[in-house]
């Protein structure tokens, strides 16, 4: 049986999965290494060099591979969403759709994404004490997106084997 043309639609389905996975997985270790390591890395240095050294990465990493990564696999969860009529695992699908969209981009355009622009815009002599405030905070939110990452893969690669 060729799937291409007898059945489209599930192999649209398994290739968003197959992305989304994927991509998902990458961003939850790119989160997963800020969590574990780059913060409190980045702490051993005065509050000062901290920021500004967090202020550097958040300056590449918008003109960086990240961005596609990041964007893509958002448009993938979205897609997720929309084909899941054309399953039966309906709600696991939408689950792992919602639970990206939510956890990873609502949570780093909501609190992640304010917390950078406020470290950038300290002025100097008031950096050590937001530093001390964005770490904790930041490295909260940014738990919630590596967890949210994380079980979206999982619940893809779920979706997958039932295929």
């Amino acid at each position: 049986m060729n799937l291409i043309t007898e059945r489209p639609q599930e192999l649209i389905l398994a290739l968003t999965l197959w992305g989304l996975a994927l991509s998902a997985g990458i961003m939850a270790g790119v989160y997963f290494a800020f969590s574990a390591f780059v913060i409190s890395s980045l702490d051993k240095l005065d509050s000062n060099r901290a920021a500004a050294a967090m202020n550097s990465i958040n300056r590449v990493i918008v003109t960086s591979a990240f961005m596609p990564l990041f964007w893509g696999s958002s448009l993938l969860a979205v897609m997720l969403i929309v084909f899941t009529g054309w399953q039966d695992s309906v709600m696991l699908a939408t689950l792992a759709g919602v639970v990206y969209l939510a956890g990873m981009l609502l949570v780093t355009i909501l609190f992640n994404v304010p917390l950078n622009n406020r470290l950038r815009d300290c002025r100097e002599q008031e950096c050590a004490d937001v530093w001390l405030v964005y770490k904790r905070r930041w490295t909260s939110w940014n738990h919630v997106r590596t967890v949210a990452s994380l079980l979206t893969m999982l619940m893809c690669i779920c979706l997958l084997s039932d295929m």
